[in-house]
């Protein structure tokens, strides 16, 4: 857990993008190269843990479908359910995390940010695109 906080933050700094990596003098390439998170797990840490409440607190584990809470209103039952994600077009996914709309948070992300979610949760997604 602490490798993974540490390399978000040097990601964030963007030493983890510098041309020529930092290394100390007995270290080879590989084994620096194995020390960083792929795109793929810095997607996975911010779908998890963003600025604030995470994405898995209302998409799920995986961005399925999820009812979210049941609750009664003039004696019928109503339910907010957190539509699926993991099955958008990145067009589409950006434009909505853009939007500050409804119950979903605003984030401010930036472009590298939400590419990073995206290969996360889109690679979670087990059937076709729609």
């Amino acid at each position: 857990m602490r490798l993974c906080c540490l390399a978000i933050f040097l990601f964030t700094l963007g030493i983890l993008h510098a041309k020529q990596p930092l290394k100390a003098p007995n270290q080879t390439l590989n084994q620096i190269d194995e020390a960083f998170i792929t795109p793929q797990e810095y997607g996975q840490n911010l779908y998890i843990y963003p600025r604030s409440i995470g994405c898995i607190k209302c998409h799920g584990k995986y961005g399925e479908e999820v009812l979210l809470t049941s609750y009664t209103h003039k004696n019928k039952k109503k339910n907010i359910i957190v539509p699926r994600i993991n099955n958008l077009d990145f067009a589409t996914f950006k434009n909505v995390l853009s939007k500050d709309k409804g119950i979903m948070p605003k984030y401010n992300l930036t472009d590298e940010e939400i590419n990073a979610i995206y290969l996360y949760i889109s690679s979670k997604n087990k059937t076709p695109r729609e």
